[in-house]
Parts: C-alpha cells; sequence; structure tokens
C-alpha cells in the first residue's frame, strides 16, 4: 500500500455508511487519517469514578459512575411510565430519567451497584443535575452480555480514553472504530525531520498515535502528547516561516517621511502631546516603510487606545512620501465613521487641491457600495490622477473599477473581518506590493499572535489616552431577579435625565427576512436548544422601550438592513445628540465614537462572545463621564455563559479577557478564526498555555525554512504541510 494512501482511505471503506456518515456530519472526520487524529479528551482510570460534582451545563459529556438506586414511576394515571435512575461517584450524585417505552432496556441492565460509562446533556431540573434519555455501555460482565464482556476485555487493567463525541455517536463507538483503524498507524509520514526528532528525543509517529489511543501507563499518555503537540505547533511555524521568508522576497517601493511636509504639519495642529505608546509604535512603522520590503505589521490595542492616530500619521507620511493610501473598513457606519473623524482630525490640511502639497494638504475621498455615482465618479477620478491621497472605503475599494494613482500602503480595520482574498486583491493594486498595516482591538495573546498571525511583526498600544473614563460592568439576571432588569431601564433613564445617551443592544434584527430565516431554522434548533426562545430583536424591544420603560424618550433603531442614507442619518443625529436610546445590532461594534454615550444594556449578553462583548462596551465611557455597562441574561447561574459574562463584568483589560475566551473556546479553529467547531486543527496544543512549545517550534522552523525555503529534502514534512494547510487555510493565514 502507497505509504500516504492508508491515512487518505475513507472510513465507509472500514466502518461502514451509517457510522461514517454521523462522523462526517457530526464530527468532521472523514478519513482514517482524521480518526487517527481525534484524540481522547481525557482517560478513566479502570475501577476510578468520574466527580460528578463539576459537570458543565448544556455540554454533552461522559462519565463513569455507579448506580445507587433505580425506581418506576407512573404518572397519567398509570399510562406514562419514567424510569429515574441515581448515579454516585461516592461523593456526589447524578440523576438520569427516561420514558415511555425507553425504560424497559435500562431498568433492567441498570441495576444498584453496576458500572457503567454513561453519555448525554447536562441539564438542569427541579434545581438537580441531570441526564435525559443518555446513552450507556456496561463496564461489569455481571451478566453474561456479550458487549459488556467485550467493552470489559477491551479496557481490562488500563486507561479508558473518553473521545469528544457527541449526541449521534457515543465516546465508546468512537473507541471501537478507532480500534479498526488502529492498524494504520504504523504507516503515518513522520513530518519531523530526524535530527530534530532525536535531539530532542522524541518518540515516533506511530508510536505516539498507539499511545495516546489506547495507553497502558499514564506516562505513555504524557510522551504521546509531547510529541503530538510538537508536530502541531513545528508544521504551523514552518507554514508560516515560509510565508515570511516569501514576503521578504518581494520588493516594495520605500516611502520615507518628508520634514516639513505634511505629517509635521498636522502633528503641529494636535491639541493633546502623543501618549508614549503612540510614539513608539509609530517609529516602528515609520521604520517598516523606510524598507524595500512591503511592511507586514499587525496593530493591536485596547479598545479606545488611539489606533486610528498612529494609523493616520502613517498615511501621512506616505502621501509626504509622494503615495496614496487606502483604510479598508469592514461595514458602512464604520468606513464613514472613519471618514468623519479623520477629516475632523486633520482639518483644513483634509482640503488639499494637490498630492503632496504640504501647505494646502491632501484630498481625503470617501469610497462605499452606496455611494450616488456623480460622487462615485469623483472620487474614482480623485484616486487615478492622485488628487486624493489619502481613500477610505469598504469592500468597494476592491472592484475592478478603482484605479490607483500610486498605492503606497494600505490601513486594514479588524482584519477578522476580511478573507484574504480581499486583502490580496487591494494590495495588487499597488505597481509594487504596497506596505501593510492591519488594526485590530481584539486583544490577542502572544502566544496567539505567534500562531494565528506569525506572518505579521506585531506592535501594542497598550496605554489609554488621557480624559478616558472608567465603566462599571454588572450582569443581570432577568429570569432569576426580574427587578434588576427594571432597575436597569431607570438607569438608563437617569443617565439620560442627566444629559448622557445610551446604547440598547440586540442580538437580532427582527424584521421579515430575519424571520423567515428563523422559521427555516427552527425546527433544527428547537431539537437541539430544547426550549430555548429565539433571540431578542432590535424592532421589537424598541417598540417595548419606547411604550414601556423608556416612554418619552427618544429612542431610535439602526441594524445592517437599513438603507445606508438612513443609517448615516441615525448615526449622525446620535452623534448630535438628537437621540437619546440608539437600539442597535452589532453594527456599532467597532469604531463608533459618540463620547456622550454613557451607558449600554447589551440584551441577551450571552449569546455574544467575550471579546465582543468588550468590543461593545468599549462603546461608551469614551467621555469625561464613566460609563455603564449592564449585561442582561437569562442563562442559570451554574452555566458556562453565565461565567463568561461574570468574567466580562471582573475586568476592563482586553488581554486578560482574550485568554479567558481563548481557554473556553480551546476546541475552536485557532487557523481558521471560526469563533467555534467541533474540531480544531490543533489538538493537543494549547495556544495559552505551551508558550514555551509554541516558541521552541518557531525557532526550529525557521532555522528549517532558511536552509530549505522550499522543503526538497524534507518530502514528509511538505506531505504533513499540504494536510495542514488544505488550501483555504493557507488562503486564511495570508491574511491574517
Amino acid at each position: 500500500m502507497d505509504r500516504v494512501s492508508a491515512f487518505e482511505e475513507p472510513l465507509k471503506k472500514l466502518l461502514g455508511g451509517p457510522t461514517a456518515k454521523v462522523m462526517a456530519e457530526h464530527l468532521d472526520l472523514h478519513t482514517v487519517g482524521d480518526l487517527l487524529h481525534h484524540y481522547p479528551r481525557r482517560y478513566e482510570e479502570r475501577g476510578r469514578l468520574t466527580a460528578l460534582t463539576d459537570l458543565p451545563l448544556d455540554e454533552h459529556v461522559t462519565v463513569v459512575a455507579q448506580v445507587a438506586d433505580a425506581r418506576v414511576l407512573t404518572f397519567n394515571g398509570g399510562r406514562g411510565k419514567r424510569l429515574e435512575v441515581t448515579l454516585t461517584d461516592g461523593h456526589g450524585r447524578l440523576q438520569l430519567v427516561f420514558f415511555g417505552h425507553g425504560v424497559h432496556k435500562p431498568h433492567k441492565d441498570l441495576l444498584p451497584g453496576r458500572r457503567a460509562m454513561f453519555a448525554g446533556k447536562v441539564s438542569v431540573f427541579n434545581r438537580k443535575m441531570q441526564l435525559a434519555h443518555p446513552t450507556y455501555q456496561l463496564l461489569d460482565a455481571a451478566s453474561g452480555d456479550d458487549e459488556a464482556t467485550e467493552a470489559v476485555d477491551a479496557f481490562a487493567g488500563k486507561l479508558l480514553p473518553i473521545y469528544p463525541a457527541c449526541k449521534q455517536l457515543d465516546s465508546w463507538r468512537i473507541a471501537k472504530a478507532v480500534d479498526a483503524v488502529l492498524p494504520s498507524a504504523r504507516e503515518a509520514v513522520d513530518p519531523l525531520p530526524e535530527a530534530l526528532r532525536e535531539g530532542r528525543g522524541f518518540t515516533s509517529l506511530p508510536e505516539a498515535l498507539l499511545k495516546i489511543h489506547r495507553p497502558a501507563t499514564k506516562a505513555d499518555v504524557a510522551a504521546a502528547r509531547d510529541r503530538l503537540k510538537w508536530d502541531e505547533a513545528f508544521v504551523l511555524q514552518v507554514a508560516l516561516a515560509r510565508r515570511r521568508y516569501a514576503d521578504t522576497q518581494l520588493p516594495a517601493v520605500a516611502r520615507r517621511p518628508v520634514p516639513g511636509g505634511l505629517l509635521d504639519a498636522f502633528d503641529a495642529k494636535l491639541p493633546f502631546t502623543l501618549t508614549d505608546g503612540q510614539q513608539k509604535v509609530s517609529q516602528e512603522i515609520f521604520d517598516d516603510l523606510a524598507t524595500e520590503h512591503p511592511m507586514h505589521r499587525l496593530l493591536q490595542g485596547e479598545v479606545g487606545s488611539g489606533k486610528t492616530m498612529v494609523a493616520l500619521r502613517a498615511m501621512l507620511a506616505v502621501v509626504d512620501a509622494g503615495g496614496q493610501a487606502a483604510m479598508l473598513a469592514p461595514t458602512e457606519v464604520l468606513a464613514q465613521q472613519h471618514h468623519r473623524s479623520i477629516t475632523e482630525m486633520m482639518g483644513d490640511l483634509a482640503e488639499g487641491g494637490m498630492l503632496g502639497g504640504s501647505d494646502q494638504g491632501t484630498k481625503v475621498v470617501l469610497l462605499t457600495g452606496s455611494m450616488g455615482t456623480a460622487a462615485r465618479r469623483q472620487a474614482l477620478l480623485d484616486l487615478v490622477t492622485g488628487e486624493a491621497g489619502i481613500v477610505i472605503g469598504t469592500h468597494a475599494l476592491i472592484e475592478d473599477k478603482v484605479k490607483f494613482h500610486d498605492l503606497g500602503l494600505v490601513v486594514v480595520d479588524e482584519q477578522h473581518r476580511f478573507g484574504v482574498e480581499q486583502r490580496d486583491a487591494l494590495r495588487s493594486k499597488g505597481k509594487q506590493p504596497p506596505h501593510l498595516l492591519v488594526m485590530t482591538a481584539t486583544p490577542i495573546p502572544r502566544t496567539v499572535a505567534m500562531t494565528v498571525f506569525g506572518d505579521l511583526e506585531t506592535s501594542v498600544l497598550d496605554q489609554l489616552p488621557a480624559g478616558r473614563s472608567p465603566i462599571a460592568s454588572h450582569v443581570v439576571p432577568a429570569k432569576d431577579k426580574p427587578h434588576f432588569l427594571s432597575r436597569a431601564w431607570e438607569r438608563v433613564r437617569e443617565e439620560v435625565d442627566n444629559g448622557h445617551q445610551a446604547y440598547v443592544v440586540c442580538p437580532r434584527i427582527g424584521d421579515d427576512e430575519d424571520d423567515a430565516a428563523k422559521k427555516k431554522g427552527k425546527k433544527a434548533a428547537a431539537e437541539e436548544e430544547g426550549d430555548k426562545r429565539p433571540p431578542l430583536a432590535v424592532l421589537e424591544i424598541a417598540e417595548q422601550l419606547a411604550k414601556g420603560p423608556l416612554h418619552g424618550l427618544r429612542v431610535e433603531v439602526l441594524h445592517g438592513r437599513m438603507q445606508p442614507d438612513d443609517k448615516d442619518d441615525v448615526m449622525r443625529r446620535f452623534a448630535a445628540g438628537e437621540v437619546d436610546v440608539l437600539v442597535a445590532t452589532t453594527v456599532i461594534e467597532v469604531g463608533v465614537n459618540v463620547p456622550n454615550a454613557t451607558a449600554m444594556v447589551i440584551m441577551d449578553a450571552d449569546r455574544f462572545g467575550v471579546s465582543q462583548l468588550h468590543q461593545l462596551r468599549g462603546r461608551v465611557g469614551r467621555g469625561s463621564a464613566p460609563g455603564l455597562c449592564l449585561l442582561v441574561t437569562e442563562a442559570h447561574e451554574a452555566s458556562p455563559a453565565r461565567a463568561r459574562l461574570s468574567a466580562v463584568a471582573a475586568t476592563l483589560d482586553g488581554f486578560e479577557l482574550s485568554r479567558i475566551d481563548l481557554e473556553q473556546r480551546r476546541e475552536g479553529d485557532v487557523l481558521g478564526q471560526a469563533q467555534s467547531g467541533v474540531r480544531s486543527s490543533l489538538r493537543v496544543l494549547n495556544v495559552i498555555d505551551d508558550e514555551e512549545v509554541i516558541a521552541a517550534a518557531r525557532q526550529e522552523a525557521v532555522a528549517v525554512v532558511a536552509a530549505d525555503p522550499d522543503l526538497e529534502r524534507l518530502p514528509e514534512l511538505r506531505t504533513a504541510l499540504d494536510a495542514l494547510l488544505d488550501k483555504e487555510r493557507e488562503e486564511y493565514l495570508d491574511k491574517g
């Protein structure tokens, strides 16, 4: 058999259609290689029971426990039957329930004293944790039951692997499937160069795979994980090192600031001094711009740390050097906002007649998809003649029709909303690749930056400009304590009475398009969610507030499906203080700047991610008055969602929150920046805890790529690279 092909064998051949279909649909496992890389999440020791006290709510779990007692109850006058089984781990207890015809087999199997593996979703009923209709696998062969005997034999005296599983396929059925493909592990192609493997004393890849799935001891698990972690870190860092190497081979025009130019004129007009951080980061950027290779820099900063100011100074420096600068924003609302704030900051310098004419500044134009024909034609003309030194726009900048006179710098705001293709399309508009500055307000821990943005140099702004106010954040448990919610609306009214303004954020718009999508997804969601109601909607909440608790205040709505002119009009009136309360979706998440807005109420806050909540909260407290952020939720007190909200309420430090966010999204795919995802390309590597591994792997990768950029002498590493970077991921890495 060809060395590669064993791992590429479709699972259907070995496991049969039905099992393979469930694996593909629910666990994203398609080939023998996929399943061999689906590692156990943890191991239970035979004879030991799982601790039942700290099981996570609303998650699918697998536990090993002993039956304490079982009883059948009847209801509906004897017509309905319910089996209640209590499990114990010697300390804590967990209830199981089975209904209807489903009670017979478990009633026969689950006798007091028997041990089994149970799998199901943890819920709360009558204030007690329970699993409804769990699946189970008996672990003591008391009954001469062949399947139980087989299960026990398989794990006799060993560690019991518990796999990441799903409702349709439990851990022990996954273990059985792994048994069927495990012989293929011997044909694994080892990506680590031999010298590196021996130098670090690693076990071989086939052996590591056997040990992680079927360990005899805890030492086996540790050795296997150490080895597999390295594979993941190293292959990823090689991909990034190759990307960086390729970038250093590209030419670019050096753009050096000109003394006495636009930048100096701008700095002289500033009513405040730049923070030390802004000075330092600006210098890093100017140094990059002065080289003949394209700059690739990630500028990350806390919400409100003055990134726009740093980006604008870089743009002005490029204009001084005879080039043009483009800023790409993810939404029209943001592009308009940036255009407004940049022209305000520049004053008469933004009204220049000619490029590089420092005495009269330069022209700053806006280009978005919804502009009128005449305005658009003028903007395009200004770009191609070089009349406009700075352009701010949305995806419209990327269209074929847009031509530049001499594009020298591209600034991308909030990179994770842009695909690579868009970034590349804009870069291809320069005569040579322009310099690139990516700005993000989602702080990223160092190791993640080394992993996800490993192809960009990183600058961090961590000082807040003077005059920013603290923000107090609180969780409002609307279900347990409805009076807290009433008090929240009173607080909003108090802020407005004091001359301030407020935002109310909802997860959904609530118009016809929304409802159609909701009906379509309703059936599937209902099965998954149980009795969860749909997320609250802007249009419904705005109406309720205007008629109810905020009656008499000027309440307006803002969402992504409004006409662009209407959006701009609402934003303009809110900024001018003509609107008291803005009920909006997350369109206000980034870059919206209204210093008089002091309060924000986020409805169904548990439906947003940690970084998103932090972004939203950054819209208040931008002036001298203190900010207030209220996180309204109906999530149960013990749920992971509630823990997430408490974390956000407890700190304003974005870097701390991004760590929490990552720890909670362990399974998320760091490469594909999907905020969730069943399976991650990083299965054993933990971006937060494995800092040393990532740093060491990065060093080794740089050395390997410097010596052999095309990896011609390392065909196995190339194969592993191709597998990791199936094409779309490679593109994604190109981003950032």
